[in-house]
C-alpha cells in the first residue's frame, strides 16, 4: 500500500503505457536498510530509463581508502549529489538510492533539485512487518563480515537515530502484497 503524505504528484496518463514524467525529475528513496529501497530504485530507474545512483558503493570505496565514520558518510552523499547534478544538467531524471536518515542528508537533494530546476520526489520505504524486515536484513549478511552490511542490531540502532521526514513524500510499505511500482510511477508524474 502507498500513500501520499503532504502533497501529490500529477496524475499518470492511463493508456496502458507509462510515459514517464514530463521532464527530468530527481527521485530520492529513503528508508532503513533491508526495507526494499534498492529493489524499488532499480525498478523505477528502469521504468524511467534513468540512472540509479546508490550510495552504498560510494561509501565502500571511501572505506577502502581508510575513510570511515560520519564524515565520509556525508562525503558519499555529497559525491552522489555531484554525480546526480551532472545527469540532471544533461536533461536526465536521476534515482537516488540511500538511507537518507537525517535532515542534513535530505537537504542535499532539496538544494540540488532547486539548483537544477527539477521537481524532487521523495519515496520513503518501510517494511511494516518487523519479522519480515529482520529476515531481509539477516538474509543479506555475507559469509565474511562486512562493515558496510548492517546487522539487525545495527539496523535497530539506525532506526532509533532515523529522523522523521518532513515534507511531501510518498510512503511505501513493502510488506504488503501489492506491487508498489504503479503508484510510485503515478506519484512521479
Amino acid at each position: 500500500m502507498t500513500s501520499a503524505a503532504s502533497g501529490t504528484g500529477r496524475p499518470a496518463v492511463s493508456r496502458g503505457m507509462d510515459p514517464g514524467p514530463a521532464g527530468p525529475v530527481l527521485v530520492v528513496f529513503a528508508g532503513l536498510p533491508g526495507v526494499g529501497k534498492s529493489t524499488l530504485a532499480l525498478r523505477v530507474g528502469a521504468a524511467l530509463r534513468a540512472p540509479v545512483l546508490p550510495v552504498d558503493p560510494v561509501e565502500r570505496a571511501l572505506g577502502r581508502y581508510g575513510l570511515v565514520g560520519d564524515v565520509p558518510g556525508m562525503a558519499a552523499y555529497g559525491a552522489l549529489a555531484g554525480l546526480a547534478e551532472v545527469q540532471l544538467d544533461l536533461g536526465l531524471s536521476v534515482v537516488i538510492d540511500a538511507v537518507n536518515p537525517v535532515a542534513s542528508a535530505r537537504g542535499l537533494w532539496h538544494d540540488l533539485a532547486e539548483r537544477a530546476g527539477v521537481p524532487l520526489r521523495v519515496i520513503e520505504v518501510h517494511c511494516g512487518d518487523e519479522a519480515e524486515h529482520r529476515r531481509r536484513v539477516e538474509a543479506r549478511q555475507p559469509a565474511e563480515p562486512d562493515p558496510h552490511v548492517p546487522t539487525w542490531e545495527q539496523t535497530l540502532l539506525r532506526r532509533a537515530e532515523y529522523e522523521p521526514i518532513i515534507g511531501p513524500r510518498l510512503v511505501v510499505d513493502t510488506a504488503l502484497a501489492t506491487d508498489p511500482l504503479p503508484p510510485i510511477l503515478s506519484y512521479l508524474h
